[in-house]
């Protein structure tokens, strides 16, 4: 009888054993399927045949209605569409498309205008590896790379066009108020809190009059740190 007893345990064992590693290997095969579709949906390059030029500024009309500007900033990764909801909640979990997505899009703070009139216009992304999406932020930490990736365009879709000057990247916390209340922002605030907390900041062409845009990605899922880049929108003229 103990020897059946001690062949039966031995057996279910094994058993537990073979469930486990089957079960190991099923969350492997998924995590490594999610991050698949995730990094898909971060770097899908078919949206980029609704970027509009200066010439074909309409094409954003064909993507949704939702779809307010393109951004690119020269030699990077950063070359989307801008979306705005009716929430900044509405854009984090769905792709330009309008289906659902972990990568969500780029997207403008629904308290701005949609033009880009405001004198401070706040733009998010999620913070995607391979510098993908809004991850491409954590270079702009080093003042060299700043320096040589400085240029950049943004285009409405109303056709208007904008040429974007990186002056200044930082670090903060997502309550604070001079970076993250558009409504709030005023130039010797933002002047205030860039002096105490930039890693890179250009004063010298960062005025009083100029019409700032700000790029935000957060740290980490556990943490209220984001990554911020500020650049000045200058409308281009023919």
């Amino acid at each position: 009888m103990a020897r059946k007893m001690l062949i039966f345990f031995h057996k279910l064992i094994d058993w537990m054993v073979v469930v486990a590693v089957v079960l190991l290997f099923l969350i492997c095969l998924y995590a490594t399927v999610d991050a698949y579709f995730v990094y898909a949906g971060a770097s899908d390059s078919s949206i980029l045949r609704f970027k509009p030029s200066v010439d074909n500024p309409g094409s954003l009309a064909r993507l949704s209605k939702d779809a307010i500007a393109w951004i690119t900033l020269e030699d990077t990764n950063i070359d989307y569409p801008i979306m705005q909801g009716k929430t900044n909640e509405e854009y984090l979990n769905k792709d330009p498309y309008g289906n659902y997505s972990l990568t969500g899009s780029i997207f403008l703070d629904c308290r701005n205008d949609k033009n880009f009139s405001d004198p401070y216009s706040l733009v998010y992304g999620h913070h995607m590896e391979y510098s993908a999406m809004f991850g491409a932020l954590d270079l702009y930490g080093n003042a060299a790379y700043l320096d040589s990736h400085k240029n950049g365009t943004l285009i409405t879709a109303s056709g208007q066009v904008y040429r974007i000057l990186v002056f200044a990247s930082c670090k903060a916390d997502a309550n604070e108020k001079s970076v993250f209340q558009p409504s709030y922002y005023s130039y010797e605030d933002l002047t205030a809190f860039l002096n105490k907390t930039a890693m890179v900041f250009h004063r010298e062409v960062y005025t009083k009059d100029a019409k700032v845009i700000a790029l935000s990605t957060c740290q980490s899922a556990e943490t209220f740190d984001r990554m911020l880049v500020f650049g000045i929108l200058t409308e281009k003229t023919n």
